[in-house]
């Protein structure tokens, strides 16, 4: 029974649990507000974004005993953020938490849900889980992007967990580029666009781009050109110190566009250039399992199994 329970406004509450949602969805709304409820039963204190609570406040009774981040707590007193959603809301819930050192753990309500560690029917054994503290965290690689302008001056810095991406804004046309890593100049060529990824990122845009899969256990940083016209255009994997950098020439048929796990973008203008290095501040992802990644790949893109026999001893 969740009436009676008050959240203590203006104080620091016991074992705090962000839950995140995509508020604009029916099935999101449903799994935030089930979360609510089983953290308020197992006698914790769920916190709400402002704007996910407000969203929230007509679903149910439970809503009014979540507390409110920045009004009733910060990030700071929070154990754990749920996410509940696809690997785009977890996208968007690393940058909420960025800095915080706060882990993430997923529940899939989309489709393949990498990112994710449980599914929806799960959602009461994972609070439980988070509850017992039985979880494993993991420290993964972000990069951070800085955009210069052809003189040099800096336009804008930002970052990303997946990728950051150098596209061409004009369809029809393509974006001519220089590419550099670790400060020499590799190869020039018109393409759609230039992929920079993290290990976490290969099973996103640049898997989809043909570049290869990268165990999240391995230090690297992946490069891989989009449709590029060239000869020497193949994906190329770095180490995690190499900084990696594209350079719109002026001459391009096409401006480009800068993307960043596909949510925060900036417009590139001729002789833009985009550096790319690992960054100082790692996303937490939280896994209830020690599962192999190899298990994970098999189960996420169903991929076929059947013939295997294992070592023989």
């Amino acid at each position: 029974m969740t009436d009676g329970l008050e959240v203590p406004v203006g104080s620091s509450p016991s074992r705090a649990f962000l839950v995140l949602s995509h508020t604009g969805r029916p099935e999101s709304r449903r799994a935030a507000l089930e979360a609510v409820r089983y953290l308020l039963q197992a006698g914790a204190v769920p916190v709400l974004l402002p704007s996910e609570h407000a969203d929230l406040s007509a679903d149910g009774p439970e809503i009014s005993h979540a507390a409110v981040l920045d009004r009733d707590c910060d990030l700071s007193e929070i154990e754990l953020a749920l996410v509940l959603g696809g690997d785009g809301t977890i996208l968007r819930s690393a940058e909420i938490v960025r800095g915080a050192e706060l882990p993430l753990l997923g529940v899939n309500l989309g489709h393949v849900g990498f990112l994710a560690e449980a599914e929806r029917e799960e959602l009461r054994e994972v609070v439980r889980r988070v509850m017992a503290r039985d979880y494993l965290v993991e420290e993964r690689m972000a990069i951070d992007a800085v955009v210069y302008a052809s003189g040099g001056a800096e336009l804008h810095r930002t970052w990303a967990l997946n990728e950051a991406t150098v596209e061409k804004s004009t369809a029809g046309k393509m974006v001519e580029v220089v590419i550099e890593v670790g400060g020499r100049p590799l190869s020039t060529f018109g393409c759609d666009g230039v992929v920079m990824a993290t290990p976490t990122g290969s099973t996103a845009y640049a898997f989809s781009a043909g570049g290869p899969v990268v165990w999240p256990n391995i230090d690297a940083m992946l490069l891989v050109p989009l449709s590029a016209h060239a000869l020497f255009a193949r994906p190329l994997v770095v180490a995690p110190d190499t900084v990696l950098a594209v350079e719109v020439l002026e001459s391009s048929p096409s401006s480009g566009i800068l993307w960043c796990d596909g949510r925060r973008s900036i417009d590139l203008p001729p002789g833009a250039r985009v550096e790319v290095r690992r960054s100082q501040t790692s996303v937490r992802l939280a896994r209830l399992s020690k599962a192999a990644f190899t298990d994970r790949l098999v189960h996420k893109f169903n991929l076929p199994v059947s013939g295997w026999r294992g070592a023989r001893s």
